[in-house]
């Protein structure tokens, strides 16, 4: 492990903003191996050849490798205890939280789509839950899937039912300083949510600054390309991004997108617009054992290696 050398503020929940839905903490940023000019947030598992299995040991490595954030999907699993530790430790070491997913109480069928209340009342349910779980851990952002299409309905009932559903969700969460992210896949036809600009509409009927978009750069290279022109055509809605490249959803430089171009891209607008971001590092290793997690961290110094 790296020695590191900390500033003494902390990272707290309290101290975040969502200046145009999109800023995070102003955090302390430790010294680590790397000083990547983007908060790039790894998920546990991602380095656990080199670190073990130990999640807390794990949160050091990435912190010692200059990553400065993380993203845990299943935060709201865990039990609440480590979601404060978890938290706890990030704290010390200047890192902060990236998304957790809001689950659906068990229920994977829930479609937001359908306007049944008790779809509805089950995603009401888990923005509740989630406020807890982002205070134990210093979150800011939750990831939200509206569901399956409901085919029985007109697409513009079902957005209505999903602008409804969401509104009542942005005002368990914009009390809080918390923020739903909306976030379009390409993983299944049958998915309501498949595009940018439809997650924007979405997020601007909504008018609310606890709704915003994950723009996975991954996905939306799937279903729509052009993503430098589709992340300005919706950058007043966006709050968060997620990394991957395709084909494979292995990290920056194993496939087809300039990660280095659209890195730059972005960095050029947040500063222009004094905005800050997460960068969840939703992908696979596109090499098994250390020797593929050493790789990982090559690929992020290279992508992340552009001047402005």
């Amino acid at each position: 492990m790296f020695r590191r050398d900390f500033v003494k503020s902390a990272l707290t929940a309290s101290a975040a903003t969502l200046a145009g839905g999109a800023a995070i903490a102003n955090t302390s940023v430790p010294k680590g191996k790397n000083n990547f000019k983007l908060a790039y947030a790894p998920h546990f598992g991602m380095f656990q050849n080199s670190a073990g299995k130990d999640l807390i040991d794990q949160l050091k490595f990435m912190a010692d490798m200059g990553f400065t954030a993380l993203e845990d999907n299943g935060m709201m699993s865990k039990p609440p205890e480590l979601q404060t530790k978890i938290g706890e430790e990030m704290a010390k070491l200047g890192m902060a939280m990236g998304v957790f997913v809001v689950d659906k109480g068990g229920n994977s069928q829930n479609t937001l789509a359908a306007g049944k209340q008790a779809h509805v009342d089950i995603f009401l349910d888990g923005c509740k839950r989630a406020v807890e779980v982002a205070k134990r851990c210093n979150a800011k952002y939750m990831t939200v899937v509206p569901g399956d299409f409901e085919r029985n309905l007109p697409i513009g009932i079902q957005t209505g039912h999903v602008i409804d559903a969401l509104r009542r969700g942005a005002d368990i969460l914009a009390p809080h300083g918390l923020a739903m992210v909306l976030e379009p896949l390409s993983d299944s036809p049958n998915l309501f949510l498949q595009t940018s600009d439809q997650t924007y509409e979405i997020c601007r009927a909504v008018n609310s600054p606890a709704c915003k978009i994950l723009f996975d750069i991954y996905h939306m290279q799937k279903t729509e390309g052009h993503i430098i022109p589709h992340i300005d055509w919706c950058w007043s809605e966006i709050g968060y991004f997620q990394i991957g490249d395709n084909p494979g959803r292995k990290e920056p430089t194993t496939g087809e997108i300039n990660y280095k171009n659209v890195f730059k891209h972005i960095y050029t607008k947040m500063k222009a617009n004094n905005q800050n971001f997460i960068f969840g590092m939703e992908h696979g290793n596109s090499k098994p054992g250390k020797e593929g997690e050493d790789a990982l961290i090559k690929a992020y110094v290279e992508s992340d290696s552009f001047t402005v």
